[in-house]
């Protein structure tokens, strides 16, 4: 199956999809590449095999004894070691049962958590590109649910396909040293039990494939849903929100119905298939016990192995519907594995004290599913220590210049430089070492104030997060807390303001304390009283670092060494504020309807 590495340009080319698809893996690439996965644990693995095989002998040795001992009864012989031997097998089938099913779940979760490491891995070095063309409740939903089904190959399926295999060959073996005819009467029956659930596969295969990408867009579609409730209430769409959420839910039952139809009917014929089986094989050996090929004392015994060969058999058919759910779980998961990974780690680069300058050289930029270009034809110098300020109206490409600074984003065509080395020479973790970035919107963890502040330099000293929380003002909010640092800001911070989040951003910038800063909309969310604060505290920030504002106030862009100004991606004019409002163009066009606003405003 052609993968997504394997397509021209990759998955960068391919426009917004939203719902992660279950396709393009055979049931024979999907058994490989889970057993690449499983074969490390190959012990474990081995010893699964070893007990499920005498788990199933023990079942069948209770039978072959109770046969012995009917035997024993009609001939008057001594049937106490049979008796015996029934002690000790009956419930040595249930203990190596429980010894089975506890390695096979044991080895099934160490690797779903290995699994679950392995993807958000990958989302870590996809993230943030790959975050444009997918939605967080599927990919949860692939994270959790998906990688869970999974788990049933690994604990139910590859010990349980051995033991089905090895032995009804035993079985009919052994019938075939007794009397050929017997084996030959149940082989085409065992046959057909093992082949017909993967004969019968394909519809419900499309089916399960299909609803797993049902369910991603259910899960999608509530993650929305609940992170949007207050939206929702205050818009008053609960109805109609609710409505979309019930038509999803159809959609899933709609493809899981049919899906158990198929199941269902599968698993009467195989229980038809099996009846019919044990009934050839009884009615055979009634006729060669009258013709005396066989011996009547052992036709019970032969019919009770005869009918435990389909056990084992019948027990890898009925998982059918789990290993449809399986193959479109790890079509999704492979799917976001095989993804190519847009930013790669450069070579390494020498790490310089002190300040640096950055150089945008001839940049073009757009974005994966895009035909407008989001940056054209680009140069830009911000010299060593300096603060340029981005200026242009919503959408003219200011944040996507500072995200390619971070190498959130590499130019389609063009250089950035850092002190003259491509930003692709630099490892990505050194690279983002030295740049501190303040974003407009700032995601908080549901954790402690402290631990949200720490995020930018977990070793920082307690002096060092006092001062980072004083220098970004603060304090205040530290004192009226119950618990100070140490209180809970709750999930994406809901307990505090907009302004407050926006500080907590600001002293994570302090703590880092990095040669680059980049200030997007940095004071955005603050009052007139909190932004002077913030605002001389962000000069001092700002001292022997390179700096890049972008911001709509004058008040914030006006003290900056030079200002660039950018329309629809490109850059139109640069200067200072002075030299920019006399020229008369359009950065003295923005800043009058600023001015004119804040008049009306009054």
């Amino acid at each position: 199956a052609e993968s997504l590495a394997d397509v021209p340009g990759g998955a960068m080319q391919a426009p917004t999809e939203g719902i992660i698809k279950a396709e393009g893996l055979s049931w024979t690439e999907v058994v490989t590449e889970l057993m690449k996965v499983i074969m490390p644990w190959k012990g474990k693995l081995v010893l699964t095999f070893l007990f499920g095989v005498l788990r199933v002998l023990g079942f069948i040795g209770v039978g072959v004894l109770s046969a012995f001992v009917v035997l024993a009864l009609k001939n008057g012989t001594d049937f106490t070691p049979y008796l015996w031997g029934l002690a000790v097998v009956a419930p040595l089938s249930g203990v190596l049962h429980w010894l089975e099913s506890w390695l096979a779940h044991d080895m099934a979760f160490r690797l779903l958590a290995e699994m679950r490491i392995d993807t958000f891995r990958k989302l870590d070095a996809l993230a943030p590109a790959y975050l444009v063309r997918r939605r967080t409740g599927d990919l949860m939903t692939l994270v959790t649910h998906d990688i869970e089904l999974v788990e049933y190959f690994f604990a139910h399926t590859v010990a349980p396909a051995f033991v089905a295999i090895l032995v009804p060959a035993g079985v009919l073996v052994w019938l075939g040293m007794e009397n050929p005819v017997l084996a030959l009467t149940l082989l085409p029956f065992l046959v057909a039990v093992g082949l017909s659930p993967f004969l019968m596969r394909g519809r419900v295969d499309t089916l399960g494939s299909e609803a797993r990408e049902a369910s991603g867009e259910l899960g999608a579609f509530a993650v929305d849903s609940v992170q949007g409730l207050g939206e929702i209430v205050a818009f008053q769409q609960e109805a109609s929100r609710g409505d979309k959420l019930d038509a999803l839910g159809q959609r899933h039952i709609d493809l899981r119905l049919p899906f158990f139809r198929e199941l269902t009917a599968q698993q009467s014929l195989l229980e038809a298939l099996t009846g019919l089986g044990g009934l050839a094989v009884v009615v055979t050996g009634a006729w060669l016990t009258a013709s005396g090929a066989i011996a009547v004392g052992v036709l019970p015994l032969l019919t009770i192995l005869a009918m435990a060969a389909f056990l084992p058999v019948s027990e890898i058919a009925q998982i059918g519907r789990q290993l449809a759910d399986t193959l479109g779980s790890t079509r999704r998961v492979y799917a976001l594995g095989n993804e190519p990974v847009p930013v790669m780690d450069g070579p390494g680069a020498p790490a310089r004290s002190g300040a640096v300058s950055i150089t945008l050289e001839d940049v073009d930029f757009r974005y994966p599913g895009q035909s407008r270009r989001a940056i054209r034809d680009f140069s830009l110098m911000i010299p060593a220590g300096k603060t340029v300020a981005l200026v242009g109206t919503s959408g003219a490409g200011k944040t996507t210049l500072a995200q390619m600074l971070m190498r959130f984003w590499d130019p389609d065509s063009g250089r950035v430089l850092m002190d003259g080395t491509d930003l692709k020479d630099y490892k990505l973790d050194d690279l983002r070492g030295r740049i501190a970035l303040v974003a407009q919107d700032t995601y908080l963890f549901n954790d402690t104030l402290r631990a949200n502040i720490m995020l930018a330099r977990p070793d920082a000293s307690e002096a060092d997060l006092e001062a980072a929380v004083r220098h970004a003002s603060l304090g205040d909010l530290v004192e009226m807390l119950s618990d100070g640092l140490d209180t809970k800001v709750g999930e994406r911070g809901t307990s505090l303001s907009g302004g407050q989040r926006q500080r907590v951003a600001i002293a994570r910038a302090f703590l880092k304390d990095a040669p680059v800063l980049i200030l997007d909309e940095a004071t955005s969310h603050l009052d007139a009283v909190n932004e002077r604060a913030v605002r001389e505290a962000l000069d001092r920030l700002q001292s022997d670092r390179t700096t890049i504002v972008i911001a709509h106030r004058l008040s914030t862009i006006r003290s900056a060494d030079m200002i660039a100004v950018l329309s629809e991606g490109t850059l139109v004019e640069t200067g200072s504020h002075e030299g920019l409002v006399a020229k008369g163009g359009l950065y003295a066009q923005l800043v009058s309807h600023q001015l004119a606003s804040a008049v009306a405003a009054e």
